[in-house]
């Protein structure tokens, strides 16, 4: 096992720079996600830690050794690839052995290993099947085998969820963080779904025009995000023009005044205030109003205007005595929030790629 270093990594094809400067330092054991839109550069800096592609400038560093130059067979990785990448002709064990046979590994010696690797990913009894004859959820269990079984120091995973339904990218999901951390893989992941992110990474690496943005726990990013940027990418955010006027205290663009976190540090920017810290209660001298409600079950979602401000409030749905649940569209409604829940935060340059 091993830790990886990303040291100034670059890529530019042409003018255009599609990774710019990335440093970032994985721990042994680590789970950290490369979050971000498409074409931020998350997949590109994933393919050159891989070797499949080569950077322009900086180093990729796995357990102390420089492997920027090296071949991707020569890098001591393991790869899941968001298409899975089985060969369709060959069975889930053969596939699952195809890198110990390229690397010359004897009969006894990848027998044993395949069916460890298959005991590990719980497809042992089907290890005589064709890909076509699996689910998609055992098709991601063979690719986690394949790149498991020849023991990387860096375990590498490309969008691996986005080929599965809502229900499967739960439960698989849940399976590769659980032997993640069961097998102390240091392990780089890709993905654009930022519930996957949370709900996976051990860290958040947060990505625009191939740029890091911020970097933290899932808690970091989420409490305290670095700008308007990270603010409504992780989760969902509503962000809000004015201006602070003093401590705790945030003008509307409007002209109404709201309460904010005390944060010297942020004296200008936008007011960002998750869904969830907002109340919404029945009053008819209430200076906000219901633009509309939105059912979900186990949530409820209050569409409002505040002082001309369009905001999304979301709560726990109301049981059947509550006021809450007869509100319908057009009333008027008391909006509240405590100060600490709405944080003043820079907007997000956006420069030229």
């Amino acid at each position: 096992m091993g830790t990886l270093l990303l040291d100034g990594l670059t890529k530019r094809y042409g003018e255009a720079t599609a990774v710019a400067g990335v440093d970032l330092d994985i721990r042994q054991g680590e789970l950290v996600a490369l979050l971000g839109p498409s074409g931020c550069g998350k997949t590109t800096t994933l393919r050159m830690v891989a070797g499949f592609i080569e950077p322009s400038a900086g180093r990729v560093v796995i357990g102390g050794r420089d492997v920027t130059r090296l071949p991707p067979h020569a890098r001591d990785t393991g790869m899941v690839f968001q298409s899975y990448a089985l060969f369709p002709h060959m069975s889930v064990a053969d596939n699952v052995g195809f890198g110990l046979e390229m690397r010359k590994v004897g009969k006894a010696e990848r027998d044993r290993r395949i069916a460890e690797a298959l005991r590990l990913v719980r497809l042992d009894a089907l290890a005589d099947r064709l890909p076509r004859q699996l689910s998609g959820g055992q098709q991601q269990r063979v690719a986690l085998a394949r790149a498991l079984v020849v023991s990387p120091a860096v375990f590498l995973l490309d969008e691996p969820l986005s080929n599965l339904d809502a229900k499967l990218r739960s439960e698989v999901g849940l399976e590769i963080r659980e032997l993640q951390k069961r097998l102390g893989l240091t392990t780089l992941m890709v993905t654009h779904d930022q519930d996957e992110a949370l709900a996976m990474a051990d860290r958040l690496v947060v990505m625009e025009h191939g740029r890091v943005l911020q970097v933290g726990s899932a808690e970091d990013l989420y409490e305290r995000p670095a700008n308007t940027f990270v603010a409504g990418f992780v989760g969902r955010c509503n962000l809000l023009d004015g201006t602070r006027e003093g401590a705790d205290v945030f003008r509307l663009a409007s002209g109404a005044a709201v309460p904010c976190a005390p944060d010297a540090a942020a004296a200008g920017g936008k007011l960002a205030i998750r869904p969830e810290r907002i109340a919404v209660a029945p009053d008819p001298a209430g200076t906000g109003r219901l633009r509309a409600v939105t059912y979900l079950g186990a949530r409820t979602e209050y569409h409002l205007d505040l002082a001309g401000e369009a905001i999304v409030a979301v709560s726990p749905t109301p049981l059947p005595d509550d006021p809450r649940r007869r509100l319908a569209a057009g009333d008027p409604v008391r909006i509240t929030w405590i100060p600490d829940a709405a944080r003043v935060i820079p907007a997000a340059e956006s420069p030229a790629r």
